[in-house]
């Protein structure tokens, strides 16, 4: 087994007989084998690529908090400052009530569109394990039209 990835690497393989050297329980247990390791290769390859998009993910979403928090802290500066500046020319309540308004309306346009944009993403899928299962598929079923 290698360590890092616990897969059987491809070197502990004996050489094996030809095909045509073997009766047909033989090639059974060949057939057997060999599906089993491949669907447990193609299982691992899966898991190995879900874990390093999940990592990259984590990463990703803790950086952006940071920026996000620190974004949040200027902007509730700006709100003060806006508010504070209108207060020299109208009623203060009056400022903070107009400046209210304006960021409710700003944030109901971003929510929408945000959620809209949430709505057309594709869950994270394993794209390159799915490929390589769909070319393992094809190339059984070309190898039983060839043998047919």
């Amino acid at each position: 087994m290698n360590e890092s990835t616990g897969h059987p690497p491809a070197t502990d393989r004996a050489p094996s007989p030809a095909a045509s050297d073997l009766s047909t329980v033989q090639l059974v247990e060949r057939l057997t084998q060999q599906v089993s390791t491949l669907v447990r290769t193609e299982v691992g390859n899966a898991l190995d690529e879900v874990k390093s998009k999940g990592t990259k993910l984590g990463v990703g979403i803790g950086i952006s908090g940071a920026g996000a928090l620190l974004l949040f802290l200027g902007l509730a500066t700006l709100v003060a400052t806006a508010v504070l500046g209108l207060a020299t020319v109208l009623a203060p309540w009056l400022s903070a009530l107009i400046v209210a308004a304006v960021l409710l309306l700003v944030g109901a346009v971003l929510a929408k569109t945000g959620a809209t944009k949430a709505k057309k993403a594709v869950p994270p899928a394993p794209e390159a394990t799915v490929a390589s299962v769909q070319r393992d598929v094809q190339t059984v079923q070309n190898a039983r039209k060839a043998h047919s």
